[in-house]
């Protein structure tokens, strides 16, 4: 095996001499037949790359721009006190960015990053790693650079934070504009995947909701990863470009992976589309055994750095990446060409993925994981597969990004053209790609190297590549909405691509057998036409939009959630513990540095247990019962939300009173199931009353128009 490692060293060094040399003699005869100079040539190639970078970059800066722009007139972020400005991050965002802010207030960051790994000031009865459990690595990033770059007088923490972000995202942009770019062989592709991806934004992003979420930090560095790895796989690669694509995949990997716990998820779907494109023999083995290694390292210091994650050695990823190294060990000195190698080939892919689902179950039975459990129920009640009255899983279930999408949102790509050209694009690639399978079954060799007239786009393999990967996410996001951010951002630079790519063009004319008019001359024509018709009518139809929504100044005020938070700091003691729903705990810790009883995580099935339990004070349960549970926490002030006791939801079954009423058994449910009613009124109706028994467990304390506070009585009287 070290032999033929040796060998397969040498030969790349071999190929990669060879190409170098090769390259300038081929250039020089192409450019002697046209009658240019070897001078002007370089000219032109500087310029279109200079122009095409300049492109580039400028578009990712004016994403950024825009972004912030909006940002402020949508929240009216500069003209708001700090309190108001921090009640628009909600949820889980609320919970990221506190964890930054106390950051800030350490001593020392040695000090802020051991008090974050054995946090005990955030939820009540319970210590915990809160950079490994909610991946805090952006965090613990943004504070470093806004102390050392000594910010601190020059720019607000919240403004440092929020930028990085909006830069992330110009960064995001700029990588689909190479990616599409390199793919095409023209900028304009670039500029066309940068228009449809700021039109299609509510489907492409989800940075208006939710600024400091992790895919927010992540899928820049997921995009860079993709760009780089288009350029490594592309043939006949200098081998200055194909090292610096190689180190650019490496890095932007690792950090992909240690941005975002799921990130590892989407890794594997990344890594499916290569063993697709290696088992049809279409890319060259090398570099994709190469990608699998990067994968292996970024795993394995990825489980270092995160404390020993668990997850990461229970992956999927981990087990194709292992698999298809100890597949590629036993076939190394396989001949090729024969039919014997050709059925062998056949039995690579069963060996590959019996060997991977084999290393995944012994690798969940020998090593102890509890992370991301959940997910598996979650899937099997979603594919039919169970059923069940748990009230998080069918909370999980109501999730609008856990849906299957909505016809809104394939009538707002139509309508922005992205989907018609898509999915012309994607057809036309998919039969080039299948006609070349064929031929490879057939024994007919790839080429070298691919010209324009002979229309074979299926046979790029950075091409293929994007194919089955958009066609896997795409699967992805016909199930669940929420996937969707991760689909659409690639299908905007997928027909982008198409529209702009000559051997799209060429390969379909190929299949039409043009008589009439040369097809070359009128794929380069098509390529440069319909694109910039295309741009003239996005521009005509939708730059308006946009610029209204940059003037129209919106309004955002939450008057009672501003009041509440301005209670708790002025009148609860310091140990005090709030109870409520997750999500608003999650802005009273971020508000008042107040300890919560619960938070908006679904990592945790300790944290999804609480939370349950926490929001039985919506359900059909007597004082007592929630008293006790509410006490077991160390809670010292019950936070009532009126808009959840008196929800009316679009979906009737759905509500959290109704989830709540399924898993106690208060409901008529199914068919099989038995009335089941309760004696008990709906505890947060019955505890406005002001009558025993709800009077003698709780004290209402504070109110207004949104919210009920009621402190929890140490001492309990059952006077009338």
């Amino acid at each position: 095996i070290s032999s033929g490692a040796a060998d397969l060293r040498q030969r790349k060094k071999q190929n990669c001499t060879e190409s170098e040399k090769m390259a300038p003699e081929q250039r020089n005869k192409e450019n002697s037949k046209l009658g240019r100079s070897p001078k002007y040539l370089l000219i032109q190639r500087f310029a279109k790359l200079f122009f095409g970078c300049l492109a580039a970059v400028t578009s990712g800066m004016m994403y950024a721009v825009y972004l912030s722009t909006y940002h402020e007139r949508k929240f009216w972020f500069s003209s708001r006190q700090e309190l108001e400005r921090e009640i628009t991050f909600q949820g889980d965002s609320a919970i990221y960015y506190s964890f930054y802010k106390e950051l800030l207030k350490a001593p020392s960051f040695e000090r802020g990053v051991y008090e974050l790994t054995h946090n005990n000031k955030t939820v009540s009865l319970k210590t915990i790693n809160a950079v490994q459990q909610m991946t805090l690595y952006p965090e613990l990033i943004a504070s470093v650079l806004y102390q050392a770059s000594g910010s601190e007088e020059v720019i607000e923490p919240v403004y440092f934070y929020i930028g990085i972000v909006f830069g992330l995202q110009g960064i995001y942009v700029t990588a689909l504009f190479v990616t599409s770019w390199v793919m095409s062989g023209t900028w304009l592709a670039g500029m066309l995947t940068v228009a449809w991806f700021i039109i299609n934004r509510t489907d492409t992003t989800r940075i208006d909701y939710s600024i400091p979420s992790r895919e927010n930090w992540a899928l820049p560095y997921f995009a860079c990863q993709v760009a780089a790895l288009t350029g490594y796989l592309k043939k006949n690669l200098n081998c200055s470009a194909e090292k610096f694509c190689y180190l650019l995949v490496n890095a932007s990997t690792y950090t992909f992976m240690m941005m975002w716990e799921y990130s590892h998820y989407l890794l594997f779907v990344q890594a499916v589309s290569l063993f697709l494109l290696d088992s049809f023999a279409l890319a060259q083995t090398e570099k994709v055994h190469e990608v699998y290694k990067i994968y292996l390292f970024s795993l394995f210091l990825g489980y270092l750095l995160q404390f020993e994650n668990s997850a990461l050695l229970v992956s999927p990823l981990l087990s194709l990446s292992a698999a298809l190294m100890l597949s590629k060990c036993l076939q190394m000195n396989m001949k090729k060409g024969t039919f014997i190698s050709r059925l062998l080939k056949i039995m690579y892919i069963y060996l590959v993925l019996t060997v991977a689902v084999t290393l995944n179950f012994l690798l969940k039975m020998f090593v102890p994981h509890k992370e991301n459990g959940h997910l598996l129920k979650f899937i099997e009640v979603k594919l039919g597969l169970n059923t069940t009255k748990n009230f998080t899983m069918n909370w999980l279930l109501c999730q609008e990004s856990l849906q299957a999408p909505s016809q809104d949102f394939f009538l707002r790509l139509t309508q922005s053209s992205l989907l018609p050209f898509y999915i012309l694009v994607l057809i036309i690639c998919l039969f080039s790609v299948t006609q070349v399978i064929f031929r490879r079954i057939c024994g007919e060799p790839l080429k070298e190297a691919v010209k324009l007239e002979d229309g074979r786009i299926g046979e790029r393999p950075e091409i293929v590549y994007h194919v089955i990967h958009t066609i896997l996410l795409g699967c992805l996001a016909m199930c669940l909405e929420g996937m969707k951010y991760l689909w659409t951002p690639y299908v905007c630079m997928l027909a982008a691509f198409g529209v702009c790519s000559p051997e799209l063009w060429m390969t379909l004319f190929k299949w039409l057998r043009l008589k009439a008019v040369h097809p070359i001359l009128l794929a380069l024509i098509l390529s440069m036409a319909v694109p910039t018709i295309i741009g003239f009518s996005l521009w005509k139809e939708f730059f308006p939009r946009i610029m209204t929504e940059l003037t129209e100044l919106q309004e955002f005020y939450d008057p009672d959630t501003v009041e509440l938070m301005t209670w708790i700091k002025r009148q609860a003691p310091v140990a005090a513990v709030f109870a409520g729903s997750p999500q608003l705990m999650a802005v009273i810790k971020l508000c008042t540095g107040w300890m919560v009883s619960s938070l908006p995580l679904y990592n945790d099935d300790d944290l999804l247990k609480r939370n349950e339990n926490i929001y039985q004070i919506y359900s059909k349960r007597s004082a007592e019962d929630i008293y006790k549970i509410l006490t077991s926490y160390k809670a010292n002030f019950l936070v009532i939300e009126d808009s959840i006791c008196n929800e009316v939801g679009p979906v009737r079954g759905c509500r959290v009173k109704d989830l709540l009423d399924i898993a106690n058994g208060h409901v008529f449910c199914e068919e099989s199931d038995n009335y089941a009613y309760s004696k008990y009124g709906r505890f947060c109706h019955e505890i406005k009353m002001n009558y025993s028994p709800y009077v003698n467990y709780f004290t209402r304390v504070y109110w207004n128009r949104s919210y009920f506070v009621y402190r929890i009585n140490t001492v309990i009287s059952f006077q009338s």
